[in-house]
């Protein structure tokens, strides 16, 4: 029987904390697999116009930062593989340069397995309706400003790369769960068939993607968690059984209890007797915790069947430019000042011949962030109050006349009224975010291996 299985995660989206894979080796040298998150949804489209400015990237850059933290332990004798999604939309991209970092240290012997196939744009520019999985709407209104398109593979060809060797896995678009799903295949030797212990990998890979969400961030009783500041990222512990415990390493701050397992199951959680994954169809409903001790919670009867037979489909299309502008004010009547702010900037762009099609004005601070969930404070309470006014529109010169008027209130505005010192607002291009389905027979993975004394 294969030893315990041990997993962590140490980033949860594009910016989280840097040297925290380090920090987390270093804190948990056990651990069998390190796995890091880097894609959310918009994450592509910004690789793209990063892509579109130097065709040598379009991949998360933080993680060659990550892997250099890493190399002291590997030359020092430390057996935990990497697998990441920070390959976006130029995974091979993001190996290469992978490899140059291995090369000038003893770790050039480590293997980079790249799994790519997920980019599936000229699919959704040749033909076909792809409905939007949110509205039913035909992809033909935005096919033409498409700026990337694609499927969320499993984890069978990052554990084909595990499988050839690999050391480090740098993926494009994956399903977050699959992450964990291939490291406990490739560790127990799972059949893709065995449902009930793939849902188990599916769920635990679920409650890590996110790093420290499970360990207390963002959590209903966060002003209660002890030390956020050094909150400690999550670790699996995975039985061969499908059955798991969530943990963090000693001496970290944060927290993890049945409270906060709970409530990262539910984060973007739809149906719980329905959770769709590439690699199975997972239920929710039988799930079991229970606190074993001292921030340790075990989690059983993940029940499985087969996956779909589609992929979803994660695509994004030019939609315009957008800028926004703040600005603080306090004093007497300071929501009425910043209300008639907000209107001033807009109605000089209509004069100047614009009707915006998207506006919105915010006084934050009296309650408009979170309309109707909490009281308005009363006018004559607020002594200070946030204006933001954001605008949208397709014509980007629409939003570059918003931009030159917000500064000019510097001398026709209200008094009282400061943070005119960052200038004119930014003006920067909108993306809108189409998901669909695409049959999973029209997706072919692609798995290479790289040596970096080879590369």
């Amino acid at each position: 029987m294969p030893k315990l299985l041990r997993i962590g995660n140490a980033s949860g989206f594009w910016g989280d904390r840097i040297g925290a894979a380090a920090r987390l080796l270093a804190q948990q040298p056990n651990l069998n697999y390190i796995t890091m998150d880097y894609l959310a949804e918009v994450s592509m489209s910004i690789l793209a116009k990063q892509r579109d400015k130097n065709p040598s990237l379009g991949y998360a850059t933080d993680f060659l930062e990550e892997l250099r933290s890493l190399i002291p332990f590997w030359e020092k004798g430390a057996h935990c593989k990497v697998i990441v999604n920070a390959g976006g939309l130029n995974p091979l991209g993001c190996a290469q340069a992978a490899a140059d970092i291995l090369r000038g240290s003893k770790c050039s012997s480590m293997k980079i397995g790249v799994v790519s196939g997920d980019d599936v744009l000229t699919m959704l520019e040749a033909d076909g309706d792809f409905p939007n999985l949110d509205t039913g709407e035909s992809i033909q209104g935005v096919r033409e400003s498409l700026v990337s398109a694609n499927a969320y593979l499993g984890a069978k060809p990052i554990f084909e790369a595990l499988n050839k060797g690999a050391d480090i896995v740098i993926t494009g678009r994956v399903a977050d769960p699959s992450l964990v799903v291939a490291c406990c295949v490739a560790h127990y030797n799972w059949g893709w068939d065995e449902y009930d212990r793939l849902a188990g990998a599916t769920i635990a890979g679920h409650l890590i993607e996110c790093g420290a969400q499970v360990t207390g961030g963002i959590s209903t009783n966060w002003l209660e968690v002890p030390d956020p500041a050094n909150i400690g990222f999550p670790v699996v512990e995975m039985s061969a059984d499908g059955s798991f415990v969530i943990t963090k390493p000693e001496d970290t701050g944060g927290i993890v209890s049945e409270e906060t397992v709970k409530e990262q199951l539910l984060y973007e959680l739809g149906d719980p007797d329905n959770y769709l994954s590439p690699d199975v169809n997972v239920s929710f409903l039988s799930l079991q915790l229970q606190e074993e001790g001292r921030n340790r919670v075990k989690v059983s009867g993940a029940k499985g069947s087969p996956p779909p037979s589609t992929y979803k489909v994660s695509a994004t299309y030019r939609n315009g430019y957008m800028a926004e502008g703040i600005l603080t004010l306090f004093g007497h009547h300071v929501r009425k000042k910043a209300s008639r702010c907000g209107e001033i900037v807009l109605q000089r762009v209509r004069n100047a011949g614009f009707e915006l099609n998207k506006t919105q004005i915010e006084c934050i601070g009296s309650g408009d962030v979170v309309p109707e969930t909490i009281p308005a404070t009363p006018d004559w309470d607020l002594r200070e109050c946030v204006l933001r006014i954001c605008v949208a529109d397709p014509r980007k010169e629409a939003v570059e006349c918003f931009s030159k008027e917000l500064v000019p209130l510097v001398t026709s505005g209200a008094q009282g009224t400061t943070g005119y010192f960052g200038g004119r607002p930014r003006v920067r291009q909108v993306f809108g975010y189409w998901p669909c389905l695409l049959d999973s027979h029209r997706v072919q993975p692609k798995v290479e291996i790289i040596e970096a004394t080879l590369s």
